[in-house]
């Protein structure tokens, strides 16, 4: 899965969707991308997501999150902002945020169950994009991203063990993150929290797929089947 990693000048975990195996075959590369924040972007990183043929941005970050661009963004592309959060919601975040359990996939299937609307929204917004490639973004590029990924691949047919291999690409890649942060790697204490609780990112995403009936719930929700059909052209061979 290594050679799908993109080395955008200014981001550290974005990731091409494509490569990966699917029902119908591998899915199609420079379609649909995750990301880190494209706000770190280089000028020479925009000119990078434009020659991938990227021509909407889907962030799907908190309003207060969102800080002045690096480089001018291109006029070639369209910026949709669609929070993932709801943070407004404190019921659910006072429960949710306050732990290392917001960085693992612990939280995925409650927010699915309370907020499948926006879920929804998200996919729709991918889906039904203008011609050309989708980038999809938070702020590390892991958590929200990594919810956004996992829906995309399974609605497309991607088996679990890979959605699951794809998340646990961004522990190595945001490594360098944190060392450009000065931060600390927050990987090993989050690895160490959910030994403590007898499972692991990966298990936790295999088991969401395995017993969660995702586009029924997505359907429920306001999705539409022209929706998944386009999401599947885009991706699909």
């Amino acid at each position: 899965m290594a050679d799908r990693n993109l080395s955008w000048s200014g981001t550290y975990n974005s990731r091409d969707l494509g490569g990966l195996a699917a029902a119908a075959g591998l899915t199609r590369r420079g379609a649909i991308v995750r990301s880190d924040s494209l706000q770190r972007l280089h000028g020479r990183g925009w000119e990078e997501v434009e020659a991938l043929g990227v021509r909407t941005v889907v962030d799907l970050r908190n309003e207060s999150e969102i800080g002045p661009d690096l480089a001018p963004r291109p006029d070639s592309i369209e910026t949709v902002n669609i929070p993932l959060d709801v943070s407004e919601d404190r019921e659910f975040w006072d429960v949710w945020e306050n732990g290392p359990e917001f960085a693992t996939p612990l939280y995925y299937r409650p927010h699915l169950e309370r907020f499948p609307e926006r879920s929804a929204e998200v996919i729709r917004a991918i889906a039904l994009a203008p011609p050309g490639g989708v980038v999809f973004h938070c702020q590390g590029g892991r958590d929200r991203a990594g919810q956004v990924a996992m829906l995309v691949l399974a609605l497309a047919g991607v088996e679990p063990g890979e959605i699951a291999a794809d998340y646990a690409l961004s522990d190595e890649r945001l490594r360098s993150f944190y060392l450009a942060q000065g931060e600390e790697d927050e990987g090993p204490k989050i690895a160490a929290f959910l030994r403590e609780r007898g499972t692991t990112a990966s298990e936790l995403i295999v088991e969401l797929l395995t017993g969660f009936d995702l586009e029924a719930a997505l359907l429920v929700a306001g999705l539409e089947e022209r929706d998944l059909e386009a999401l599947r052209r885009r991706l699909l061979p």
